[in-house]
């Protein structure tokens, strides 16, 4: 098994790019770039040298990840979204050594037009919506909304809003999947 590319997809010699992953118009990806199996880049996306995508992620059209990104399995990326990796630029200073590692954990979902600012972990199967800008780190299961992001529930890992409170302790379950999760201490977790 291989990958597949569309002609118009530049793809730089050194880039590594696993199994049945899918490469569409317009895309160049880096050299130093680490792509996983099935994964989807979507038209007019760009992956910087310093960039790991793990299996079965979906980047949607438009998007640009760039040097020192990692996204974990999974991770769907909406249209149009953004990745920074400096915090304050200016075209005018020099701040590649000044770069801000950013972590996207396994299953998480980054809305439609959402800007993640360098420097962040996104928890796993954590839930941006459209047009959020995420400034902080997000913990697992959390759903974000509005500039800046805020967290407004939680979201299960079929992707459906769960019936939980913000804080305190609780348990709930999936609708759609039977999972139970539980809300302990601030935090969000699948118990079955």
């Amino acid at each position: 098994m291989s990958f597949s590319a569309h002609p118009t997809a530049i793809i730089d010699e050194g880039a590594e790019i696993g199994d049945g992953s899918r490469i569409w118009h317009w895309v160049h990806v880096c050299a130093g770039a680490k792509i996983g199996a099935f994964v989807s880049l979507g038209q007019n996306v760009f992956i910087g040298n310093k960039v790991a995508i793990g299996d079965k992620c979906k980047i949607q059209n438009n998007v640009s990840i760039y040097d020192n990104v990692t996204l974990e399995d999974g991770v769907f990326c909406g249209p149009s979204m953004v990745f920074t990796n400096v915090y304050n630029p200016r075209a005018l200073v020099e701040r590649k050594s000044e770069y801000r590692e950013t972590l996207i954990r396994r299953g998480a979902s980054l809305g439609a037009n959402s800007t993640i600012v360098c420097g962040v972990v996104v928890g796993k199967f954590a839930f941006v919506g459209a047009g959020a800008v995420v400034n902080h780190d997000i913990p697992d299961y959390a759903l974000m909304v509005g500039v800046p992001a805020r967290q407004i529930g939680w979201m299960s890992q079929f992707g459906e809003r769960l019936d939980l409170p913000l804080t305190g302790d609780a348990e709930t379950t999936c609708e759609h999947t039977g999972q139970r999760y539980e809300l302990r201490n601030g935090r969000c977790f699948v118990v079955s």
